[in-house]
């Protein structure tokens, strides 16, 4: 009998689903974008933020990762 993923297998899995589904979905409808786009994330997009970007202190020390 298999044995149960352990949390953190579990994790893993749930995050690996949630990627994949995140980039194989299919593109909004045009003229649709202002109404599946989010108040935070319009914001993200006219400051230029990136999730998956790093953060750097005065210093240049990398202080936080996405």
């Amino acid at each position: 009998m298999a044995r149960s993923p352990s949390e953190d297998e579990a994790a893993a899995i749930a995050a690996a689903v949630e990627r994949f589904v995140a980039e194989t979905a299919p593109a909004p409808a045009p003229g649709g974008q202002e109404q599946a786009v989010s108040p935070w994330q319009r914001a993200a997009l006219l400051e230029g933020v990136d999730a998956k970007g790093t953060v750097e202190d005065r210093e240049g020390g990398v202080r936080w990762l996405s």
